[in-house]
C-alpha cells in the first residue's frame, strides 16, 4: 500500500549521569573526588534510501528513541555513549517539524542523512567540581535529556518523467506497456489513485523511471479531487509526458484537455508549467483520433512534439520511450532549493521571562539544560544552580517582571516556588 505522508515523535538518547566518587586508596591522603562522567546519549538520524518507495513502514511505528548515555562510574571512568538509531526513509522525503513547520531536511540523494533529535550530553562527574575552597564536591550533572519532537514526513517521488492527464486517458496502460509497473486498470475514472513507478528499459545501460501519476481534474491546483495530494509528485521529475485521450471518449476534447492540465501545472507551481513536456497522443486505435490528431498537431504542433500512440496495442510507443530517454538525458538534474542550503537557525536570546496563568515562566534553551541536569536532591548542586541563574541575570529579570515572595517559577518541566 502507498503512503506519501507520516506523523511520527522522535527522541533522541538521554546523557548518562555523572559520578560522585572519592579515591579512597591506601597511602593517598587526602584522595579527592574521582567520579567519571557520563556518555553521550545516542541521536535519531534519518538517511535515504532509494529501495524504499513509499511511508507505510511508519504507519506501524510511530515512536523512534535512541539509546541513552551509560553513567559514569569511579575511577574517573566515562560511561559509554548511546548507540545511534539510524532510520530509513525513501529518497525525496521531506522532514518537518510538527510545532513549527520548519523544514529539517530534504533528503533526496541515496545515503544522504539527517540528525532529527540530538543526543544529550553526558553529566559532568564530581572531579570537574573541585575548586580551592571545595576539594571533596559531593555534586554531578544528571545527563542532558535527549532532543525530542514531532515530526511531519511527506514524500515526493523522485521520477524522471512524469506522466499527467486527465482521469481515464490511459496512464496506467501506457506505464504498464513500457515497464514491469502493474497498476490497476479498468474503465473509469481515478482507476489508479496513488502514484505507480516504473523503471523503463530501452536497451542495455540505458533507462529512466517513470512515474504514473493520478488523474488531474480542472481545480486541482486549489485541491479538488486528488489536488495537491497528487501535484506534489510532479515537483521532481524532469520531464513530463501529456497523455491525451485523442478518441475524445466520454465526450472529452483532447485540445481543451491538454490547456486545462498545463493551466493546472502552472497554478500549483509556475515551474511545471515551464517544464519540458511532450504529447502522447492516446487512443489512435479508435475512431475520431485521427481528426483530433490533426487539430492537437494545429494547435500545439509548433511548441511541443506529439507522438501518436496506442497505450492498448503497443503502437507508437518505441518511438515515443526512445524520444524521451534522449530527452533526459540532456536534461540536468535540478536539485531542490531545500536539499541545496542548509536550513539556517536564527540567534535566539539566551532566556525569556513572562507571566502568566498565575506563574512566571524561564524559557531559553541554556537555561533549561542546566536544570535539567541538576540533581535537586543535592544541596551543593541545588546551591550551584541557584549561582547560575542569578550570574545569568534571571533573578533580576523575574524582579523586574513584578514576582513576589511565594511566586511559582516554571523552568522547563521543574516548578519552583521563589524566595529573595
Amino acid at each position: 500500500m502507498f503512503f506519501d505522508k507520516a506523523k511520527i515523535y522522535v527522541k533522541g538518547g538521554d546523557g548518562g549521569n555523572g559520578c560522585v566518587a572519592m579515591r579512597r586508596e591506601k597511602y593517598v591522603p587526602e584522595g579527592g573526588p574521582w567520579g567519571g562522567d557520563g556518555g553521550r546519549g545516542g541521536a535519531v538520524i534519518f538517511r535515504a534510501d532509494e529501495g524504499l518507495r513509499t511511508l507505510v513502514d511508519f504507519r506501524y511505528k510511530r515512536h523512534y528513541k535512541a539509546e541513552r548515555g551509560r553513567h559514569g562510574e569511579g575511577k574517573n571512568m566515562q560511561g559509554a555513549s548511546g548507540g545511534d538509531l539510524i532510520v530509513r526513509v525513501p529518497s525525496g522525503t521531506l522532514i518537518r517539524d510538527d510545532d513549527t513547520g520548519e523544514l529539517i531536511a530534504d533528503l533526496v540523494r541515496n545515503g544522504q542523512e539527517a540528525v532529527v533529535a540530538r543526543g544529550g550530553r553526558g553529566g559532568r562527574g564530581n572531579a570537574h567540581f573541585a575548586t580551592p575552597n571545595n576539594k571533596a564536591p559531593k555534586m554531578a550533572e544528571n545527563g542532558e535529556p535527549g532532543e525530542e519532537r514531532w515530526l511531519n514526513l511527506e514524500l515526493k517521488l523522485l521520477a524522471d518523467v512524469g506522466l499527467v492527464g486527465f482521469p481515464n486517458a490511459g496512464k496506467s496502460t501506457l506505464i504498464s506497456q513500457v515497464s514491469a509497473a502493474k497498476p490497476k486498470i479498468a474503465n473509469y475514472p481515478f482507476t489508479t489513485i496513488t502514484p505507480n513507478l516504473g523503471v523503463v528499459r530501452v536497451e542495455e545501460g540505458r533507462s529512466f523511471v517513470m512515474a504514473d501519476i493520478p488523474g488531474l481534474i480542472e481545480g486541482a491546483h486549489a485541491g479538488t479531487g486528488l489536488g495537491h495530494d497528487f501535484l506534489r509528485h510532479v515537483e521532481r521529475t524532469r520531464l513530463l509526458i501529456h497523455v491525451l485521450d485523442t478518441a475524445g471518449s466520454e465526450g472529452r476534447d483532447p485540445v481543451e484537455d491538454f490547456l486545462v492540465t498545463k493551466r493546472e501545472l502552472s497554478l500549483y507551481n509556475p515551474v511545471l508549467g515551464e517544464m519540458p513536456q511532450v504529447i502522447a497522443a492516446n487512443k489512435m486505435d479508435l475512431d475520431e483520433s485521427g481528426k483530433n490528431l490533426n487539430r492537437l498537431r494545429e494547435a500545439y504542433g509548433g511548441n511541443y512534439e506529439i507522438f501518436p500512440v496506442s497505450a492498448a496495442t503497443g503502437e507508437g510507443l518505441d518511438k515515443l520511450i526512445y524520444r524521451v530517454a534522449e530527452l533526459v538525458e540532456n536534461i540536468p538534474l535540478k536539485m531542490p532549493e531545500s536539499a541545496q542550503h542548509p536550513v539556517v537557525h536564527r540567534p535566539e536570546p539566551r532566556f525569556s521571562v513572562y507571566h502568566e496563568e498565575g506563574a512566571y515562566y524561564v524559557k531559553g534553551k541554556e537555561i533549561e539544560r542546566h536544570v535539567a541536569m541538576t540533581n535537586m536532591d543535592n544541596e551543593e548542586a541545588v546551591e550551584r544552580l541557584q549561582w547560575i541563574i542569578k550570574r545569568m541575570g534571571i533573578e533580576d529579570e523575574l524582579k523586574s517582571a513584578g514576582i513576589k515572595e511565594g511566586d511559582t517559577v516554571k523552568i522547563g518541566k521543574f516548578e519552583f516556588e521563589y524566595f529573595e
